[in-house]
């Protein structure tokens, strides 16, 4: 019997359109939806929105155990790469902080303004090597299409683009899908529309070809919960963002 593979969701789109929000209600309703199974959140997104979203206090990140491996070869340490590269592999899941529902990790900032590559091609190990030990994966990209672009989002089920009424957010995810259809596997690709200020704007949304999975309106409880850096698990069912992420489940059949 061939063994399911994990499902692996990717959050991307523009900064300021409750992408974070997103992430964190989905990680929930999937706790909530399966307690047997592994589920994983990622923070890829360097602001490291994500934890606080989650209720997560965050002691290490992937790159601090990047730092600390390249600190040990700068050292004189005769270890060889290859063992580096094992060890860092392995300290990996030191990253890791589990909770009852689910299981969360970051990945850090990069070690300069403006400097991702590295950081990047760590983070296409990561998810990698990670994802193989969870059958749901979560991860909250960074704002806009850098790490699509750079592939770091290689391999992933499910590619959710987040996007409010402005013509750039649109814009950013038809760029995404763009870049998405070259670079990126995926089996499933949708649109969350968020944060609209009613829902007549709907019709003057233009997404191009790519399904939308759910239409969210502004959410003034969901604003009060991100400007006090609370819990999503905390937020009420009826919760919009809850209802509408709930909405995007079903129609992908999850």
């Amino acid at each position: 019997m061939e063994e399911k593979k994990s499902v692996i969701f990717a959050v991307a789109g523009k900064g300021g359109v409750g992408k974070t929000s997103i992430a964190a209600t989905l990680v929930r309703l999937l706790a909530e939806e399966y307690p047997d199974k592994r589920i994983l959140a990622i923070d890829a997104d360097p602001a490291v929105g994500l934890s606080t979203a989650l209720g997560i206090e965050v002691e290490t990140t992937v790159d601090d155990i990047r730092k600390a491996v390249v600190a040990t070869a700068e050292s004189g340490d005769t270890k060889n790469a290859v063992e580096l590269l094992g060890e860092a592999r392995y300290r990996i899941f030191d990253a890791l902080v589990e909770t009852d529902g689910f299981s969360f990790i970051a990945i850090g900032r990069p070690e300069a303004a403006g400097c991702y590559c590295r950081i990047n091609s760590y983070l296409k190990e990561v998810i990698s090597i990670l994802s193989e030990n969870f059958d749901y994966v979560v991860i909250d990209g960074e704002a806009g299409i850098e790490q699509i672009n750079r592939r770091v989002m290689e391999k992933v089920t499910h590619l959710l683009l987040i996007t409010d009424s402005s013509k750039k957010g649109t814009q950013v995810i038809k760029t995404i899908r763009q870049v998405a259809d070259e670079l990126v596997m995926y089996d499933q690709m949708g649109v969350i529309a968020n944060r609209l200020p009613s829902m007549k704007v709907k019709e003057f949304m233009d997404t191009g070809d790519i399904p939308v999975l759910a239409y969210i309106p502004s959410d003034a409880s969901l604003a009060e919960f991100d400007l006090k850096g609370e819990n999503v698990f905390y937020l009420p069912e009826d919760a919009e963002i809850v209802q509408g992420v709930k909405e995007a489940l079903g129609k992908l059949e999850l």
